[in-house]
């Protein structure tokens, strides 16, 4: 039998975890230390959906013992059993061996608190806008309510939906809505498709393929979002192994990283009702967005964790 290599694929040795023997790792809060000193002695990359290593040891602990991660604090200290404790290690051990997303080896990531399905064939989901529309579309006469009455709102654009989270989290914040979602990854909408199932919105969310606009005719909606790809070159040639096994064509927005930003602000007016909006979140271009629109008066938006990295205009300000 051929002699198996334990290079990687870059000609760089695989890292090595050591043994860990019997009874040495007993709880939950043991397991979850144990992953914390393995990931920051990897130096992984944390940037889907959770941030941090203990965050993403927490979440890597708990799915594989069918545990929601809000659970954690309540069996922290429970003990594992010896069949737990080596599917635990094995999964540790996988995410600093392969350097996937802790959402790809187990198949799910939480937004807002719920659960989705993801895989190879999707970027992770982890966009702010979630968090927006609860904190900007809540109407009640919030100060700083983008739409006053989340009832009102009719129609939805989910714009290069990917695993459809956005647009499933659209139909239960507006609760009369239609939603179409769209992206140009049939391998994406198997996965977005999958969702809209296991939520229950076969009939209030609607997929389609194509490119941006391109299979929804004269279609108008009262809000179109969309999260699309917005990395630039040179971000795209630094990207960590763990977004380099994401899809690609997720990430790179060209040279500058606007291609499809610019593509949808030309065309976005054609598709909003006079008194919709676009909410548009382009990462950490602010700067660039604003050079390249000077004449639009986009309003940029905080959550907890980020700044000015989304932007939201009525369709009477894009002409």
């Amino acid at each position: 039998m051929a002699k198996v290599s334990k290079k990687t694929t870059r000609g760089r040795a695989a890292p090595k975890l050591a043994k860990v023997g019997r009874g040495e790792l007993l709880t939950l809060i043991d397991y979850v230390r144990y992953a914390v000193s393995r990931f920051v002695e990897a130096k992984l990359a944390f940037a889907h959906g959770t941030t941090d290593p203990v965050a993403e040891a927490v979440f890597l602990v708990c799915e594989a013992l069918h545990l929601h991660p809000d659970q954690f604090e309540s069996f922290a200290r429970a003990r594992v059993t010896a069949a737990e404790g080596k599917t635990l290690l094995d999964l540790i051990h996988r995410r600093v061996t392969t350097r996937k997303p802790a959402a790809y080896l187990v198949n799910k990531i939480y937004m807002r608190g719920l659960p989705f399905y993801v895989d190879e064939r999707v970027i992770v989901p982890r966009s702010f806008i979630g968090e927006l529309l609860d904190s900007h579309f809540g109407g009640d006469g919030e100060p700083g309510s983008l739409i006053d009455d989340p009832t009102s709102v009719e129609r939805v654009l989910d714009l290069c939906t990917g695993s459809g989270c956005l647009a499933i989290l659209a139909a239960f914040h507006f609760p009369n809505a239609t939603i179409d979602a769209v992206d140009v990854s049939k391998d994406a909408l198997d996965v977005a498709a999958r969702n809209v199932g296991d939520h229950g919105l076969d009939e209030r969310i609607t997929l389609y393929r194509g490119d941006l606009f391109a299979p929804l005719g004269d279609s108008k909606y009262d809000l179109i979002l969309t999260n699309p790809p917005y990395v630039d070159a040179e971000g795209m040639a630094a990207l960590p192994p763990e977004c380099r096994a994401e899809p690609k064509l997720a990430f790179d927005g060209g040279t500058d990283g606007l291609d499809m930003v610019r593509r949808i602000l030309r065309d976005a007016s054609d598709h909003l009702t006079p008194a919709g909006g676009l909410l548009c979140e382009i990462g950490r271009g602010r700067e660039l967005v604003d050079e390249a629109f000077p004449e639009l008066p986009l309003l940029w938006l905080d959550t907890e964790e980020s700044e000015g990295e989304v932007f939201w205009i009525a369709a009477a300000d894009l002409g």
